[in-house]
């Protein structure tokens, strides 16, 4: 079981950036896809991107492609959310998750999730 902490986080105003990092534990973080997932009040989760394990194929929703960068260094065990453009609608929870593919990362294991805030 691959354990997810992810410090970080913050506000910023409309147009900002923001890097959120998800630290693993273990050493099996480099056999695992990584990914992004995110919840605003009163919204379902969505899932933001994802990345394989080699770091070779990325994964984005349209509603952050062009704008967030997913990326990992194996030889940190850590992944990376880079944001820039954010915007209002930005906001929510954001979770890493670790798990078999990019289809089924819900199913794997989580971090406790770092709030991001955008206002305008």
């Amino acid at each position: 079981q691959v354990q997810l902490i992810e410090p970080g986080g913050g506000s910023v105003h409309t147009g900002g950036s923001l890097r959120l990092s998800c630290a693993a534990s273990g050493r099996t973080f480099s056999l695992y896809t990584m990914g992004w997932f995110r919840q605003a009040p009163g919204k379902e989760r969505e899932l933001v991107g994802g990345i394989s394990a080699s770091g070779g194929y990325t994964y984005y929703s349209d509603s952050v492609k062009g704008r967030f960068t997913i990326s990992r260094d194996n030889a940190l065990n850590t992944g990376y959310l880079q944001m820039n453009g954010l915007e209002p609608e930005d906001t929510a929870v954001y979770y890493c998750a670790v798990g078999s593919n990019i289809a089924t990362l819900s199913l794997g294991s989580w971090g406790q999730g770092t709030q991001v805030t955008v206002s305008s």
